[in-house]
């Protein structure tokens, strides 16, 4: 990737940053030379968290025990998460950087340069599902492994630790961190009864709504029986709006004029008066009304030869014979608006029996997420489509610019189709959970653990509905990036807040489409199922040693459903009688203001609930696997025992404690899809879906080291060393593949595909230089062995293992070369890098500087991965080396705080520099990549008296926008949303 120049904006808050961070370093290192030495904290000492540096200091003694590298967020108080999402927290974490969702919401994490299917996530001490729905450009659904945080309430979690370095008793499954969560216990707090509950009103400077939250936590421990009862409870309500630009690919002109072949003769755009030869051609396009003067019907010829040929001038290096193949232009530019309302419900509930030797635990989880959202675009659509489509080559080129890379900076186009499209995506995401947890000290030297969970997570997308009006050849459509910004200004030539400007009917003889609607793949139904059997012992024949040992059982069972619209129902019908445009439709308002930069003050878009009661949507039939709808399952049974040895000893010149061990794992998958095969004669649907079923296990020993060497009681270095792996994404799994005939392309999942294993070694240097103070360094290094990529090769079609009868009535035969992905396993490659860490408490300073404090943190990573581009009987034939995919090379965060008895006030920035976003990217682009971003937060609390508090919180103070692109030279813009400011203002009540 290019390292396109950094904003100023981003450049001088990253600048600000390091110098306030640097004086604070520069001031802490100076006092520490006089400061007593800051006590180490025993393993059992009770620490009662209070406020945000209470919780600082609490998670800085986690880290401080611990004998491999962990990083902890503790709440600030019962039932008080220090931020308003979970992954927005983990931020604050070195080397940990976020993926963000709908609204601008931490969705996903990524540690170390590994993307988030990399991160396992345990909730109560069992790993976890968590899969939501989300718009397109986010990575749309999760149908894998990756968990999505904002699925979950903050306020029913009371810490989250992330584990960086592996051991042996944490099971295996890793490659970046495993991160777990944890609900508040009965016997957390030293107080007997607990209640707090807490009000907030959120406002959205986009949305222009104020949204409730409100959460409860509710505990009373009982002296008698020595037990406790604590549960929480949340809900919020909010409402979302997101408004901006997307081009939905950047392709060259070639891409939409290739109806005459590639080479000298593609034409790219209607050709003008006297250009030769004539496109489209009269006599091959008569039908479409293409004549000497005519691009198609009452659609004339009004382009200008200078801008026909500094299209066809451009040339691509990777094909310079083909005309306008160096001219890029945005697929569908068009401006966005997302609307969404997302519920959230969580809770928990705690039982605990606790005595000196006995600590018996049952604990109850439920989460649920509720979203419908609303995408509306308004757009010009014939770019990039075909001649059947009556797209790019019915369009006149009036005037264009483009710059020395070849991105359109301007545009002026007749005979361009406009659409105003509606999506409506519903989808519920919940997750609900038990576990039973119990340890038994039979002596001093003798305690047994033991575990049992149980947990259902379910998302079900009920429907997905696209719909859509067209104006047909608009005249004077522009689209201008000549002032240097990243999106375009879009003029689209014709009245789009009229709803008498567009049409909604059945498509025309000649191909036409004049509006209509579109159900993609809903109903869905995504279920995981865990189960885990957990047994642990541990022997401590002396103060200086024990050893640990366990055994465990997995099973994970994923299974995923959906239904299809049987044919009749796709079928476009005229609008009945008696109803108009005009009555099945409302306008999109607002954009001129929020987002400015050309968008209209308001365009027409059908009313989804109106469209959907007078097309009695509710009456539409599905049906399943019996018309090629998919049905899949993966099952994973896992079974695993380890030994481990923890020392703690000051035999040698420098005592050095830590833990050494081995795991060893089995696992067996069963793996369940799809085929599609052809319909039997007579049967109304044109394919059906055939059970394909494959049983496979694979198995490996997983040694790992953690070894701390105490230089003194406040400097300690650590090393790690740990082979790890982490499985392969369930999609990805189900033996399941599918064709396109006429286009002579296919893919193919692979339930073969070996987990992704490394080895990995970590170092660094701690120096606790304070009470609650830190400046640390650490290195890391992973040598990925094995990678999954989805390698694109020409294959016969006889060698697919499909039948011959799916390519029936489609002109193609089965002798033919089809261009394929499948997902294999590759060669992996390096991973490296360092982060440096500072906290420190400037309670060495006067007066009221002396409530100051302040965090940051700064990684750097490096990767090199071979990606294959294309390859022919399993050798490839194109590569290209880069970034792992989801790593940024740099991020950064820093925080300052100030706090006293009473008020506590807070602001972090969080930096997180450009990444891959996949590799490649379409045709004459090197990969999609997501820009850098710069998101600042500030959070505030003053206590009235001991049982009231009020609270104020503001996201995204920058008014930071997410900038998706394509191809490292170009950078040219994918997709840039802005969802703005967010302020909310809270009271908290507890006694």
């Amino acid at each position: 990737m290019s390292n396109r120049k950094i904003s100023s904006r981003t450049a001088r808050c990253l600048q600000a940053s390091a110098l306030a961070l640097a004086a604070a370093l520069a001031a802490t290192a100076a006092a520490a030379q006089d400061a007593p030495a800051a006590a180490p904290a025993a393993a059992d000492d009770v620490i009662v968290v209070k406020g945000f540096r209470g919780s600082l200091k609490s998670a800085l003694g986690i880290k401080k025990r611990s004998a491999g590298t962990v990083d902890s967020i503790l709440g600030e108080d019962i039932g008080k998460f220090p931020d308003a999402n979970l992954a927005e927290s983990m931020q604050r974490i070195p080397g940990v950087v976020l993926s963000r969702g709908d609204g601008g919401e931490g969705r996903q994490i990524s540690v170390r340069g590994l993307a988030a299917q990399f991160t396992r996530v345990r909730v109560n001490g069992m790993e976890a599902s968590s899969q939501i729905g989300a718009a397109d450009i986010y990575g749309a659904a999760n149908n894998g492994r990756s968990f999505d945080f904002n699925a979950f309430p903050t306020e029913i979690f009371s810490s989250l630790t992330a584990r960086k370095t592996s051991s042996a008793d944490v099971e295996e499954g890793s490659l970046g961190a495993t991160v777990d969560l944890r609900a508040p216990k009965p016997f957390d707090s030293r107080q007997d009864t607990v209640f707090s509950v807490t009000a907030r009103g959120t406002y959205n400077e986009i949305s222009g709504k104020v949204d409730p939250k409100v959460s409860l936590v509710a505990g009373k421990k009982f002296d008698d029986s020595n037990f406790g009862i604590l549960g929480t409870l949340s809900y919020s309500d909010r409402n979302i709006r997101e408004v901006g630009y997307s081009a939905v690919d950047i392709l060259s002109a070639s891409m939409g004029g290739n109806q005459l072949g590639s080479g000298a003769s593609a034409m790219p755009f209607c050709s003008p008066i006297g250009v030769t030869p004539i496109s489209p051609s009269p006599t091959t396009h008569a039908s479409k009304g293409a004549s000497a003067t005519m691009c198609s019907t009452n659609n004339p010829r009004t382009g200008t030869v200078a801008a026909w040929n500094t299209i066809m001038a451009l040339r691509s290096p990777v094909e310079p014979n083909t005309p306008g193949s160096g001219a890029f232009f945005p697929r569908i530019p068009r401006y966005v608006n997302s609307e969404q309302d997302a519920k959230r419900l969580g809770g928990t509930l705690s039982l605990q029996w606790k005595n000196d030797t006995t600590d018996i635990l049952v604990d109850f989880l439920y989460s649920k997420f509720d979203v419908e959202r609303r995408d509306n675009y308004i757009a010009g659509l014939s770019f990039a489509r075909s001649v059947t489509n009556n797209g790019q080559p019915m369009v006149s080129v009036k005037d264009i610019q483009f710059d020395s890379n070849g991105s359109l900076l301007y545009g002026l186009f007749d005979g361009v189709d406009i659409r105003s499209e509606g999506l409506v995506d519903r989808f519920e995401s919940s997750h609900s959970q038990v576990n039973v947890s119990f340890t038994h000290r039979f002596s001093d030297q003798f305690e047994v653990m033991g575990y049992f969970g149980k947990s259902a997570s379910r998302r079900y997308d009920p429907m997905r509905l696209q719909t859509f009006i067209d104006i047909i050849d608009a005249d004077n459509f522009s689209i201008d990036f000549r002032d240097g910004e990243t999106t375009p200004i879009i003029q689209f030539g014709a009245d789009v807040g009229n709803p008498a400007s567009f049409t909604y009917a059945p498509a025309q003889a000649d191909g036409t489409v004049t509006g209509g609607y579109s159900m993609q793949g809903k109903p869905q139904w995504n279920n995981t199922d865990n189960t885990t059997v957990n047994l642990d012992a541990k022997w401590t024949p002396s103060d200086e040693i024990s050893f640990k040992a366990g055994i465990q059982y997995r099973q994970a069972d994923f299974t995923q459903r959906n239904l299809v619209p049987i044919p009749s129902a796709l079928v476009v019908q005229p609008l009945p009688s008696g109803v108009t445009l005009a009555s099945i439709t409302t306008t999109i308002d607002g954009l001129d203001d929020l987002w400015g930069r050309g968008a209209p003050s308001s365009w027409v878009a059908i009313d989804s609930a109106k469209w959907r009661d007078t097309f009695h949507f509710d009456n539409f039939k599905y049906c399943g696997v019996e018309c090629g709808a998919g049905n899949s399952q993966i099952l994973e049974t896992t079974q695993s025992a380890y030994l481990m040895a923890e020392f703690d000893t000051d035999r040698f010149p420098i005592p050095i404690r830590g833990d050494v061990g081995v795991r060893y794992y089995a696992t067996d998958q069963v793996a369940v899809g799809h085929i599609p095969v052809a319909a039997p004669p007579g049967w109304m649907y044109s394919q059906v879906g055939k059970r394909n079923e494959v049983h496979r296990s694979y198995d490996d020993w997983m040694p790992s080291a953690n070894i701390v060497f105490e230089i003194n009681p406040n400097l300690l270095a650590r090393v790690s060393a740990a082979k790890v792996m982490s499985r392969p994404e369930l999609g990805n799994l189900i033996p399941s593949a599918g064709i396109t005939a006429t286009t002579r392309t296919g893919n193919i999942n692979n339930p073969f595909l070996e987990p992704i294993r490394a080895n990995t070694f970590d170092a660094g240097l701690e120096w606790y230089f304070r009470p609650g103070s830190l400046i640390s360094v650490g290195y890391f290094y992973k040598d990925i062995e094995t990678y999954i990529q989805r390698v694109t090769s020409q294959i016969p079609y006889r060698e697919l293992g499909l039948p011959d009868s799916l390519l029936d009535n489609t002109n193609t035969s089965p002798t033919e070369i089809f261009t394929v992905g499948r997902f294999e396993n590759t060669e992996g490659g390096p991973l490296k890098g360092f982060e440096i860490n500072l906290q420190a408490e400037l309670d060495f300073l006067p007066g009221f500087w002396a409530n100051f404090g302040v965090l940051g943190n700064y990684t750097h990573i490096e990767s090199e991965i071979q990606y294959i581009l294309a390859s022919a009987n399993g050798v490839p034939t194109v590569t290209a080396t880069n970034d792992l995919l989801g790593l940024s090379r740099k991020s950064a965060s820093g925080t300052i705080y100030w706090e006293n008895d009473r008020f506590s006030i807070r602001s972090t920035a969080n930096y997180r520099g450009k990444y891959i976003r996949a590799i490649p990217a379409s045709r004459g682009s090197d990969l999609q990549g997501n820009d850098e971003t710069l998101f600042v937060d500030l959070s505030a609390s003053y206590e009235l008296n001991d049982n009231l508090k009020l609270i104020f919180e503001a996201q995204n103070l920058t008014d930071e926008q997410n900038r998706l692109f394509i191809d490292s030279a170009r950078e040219d813009t994918l997709f840039e949303l802005r969802n703005g400011k967010t302020f909310t203002i809270g009271v908290n009540y507890k006694y």
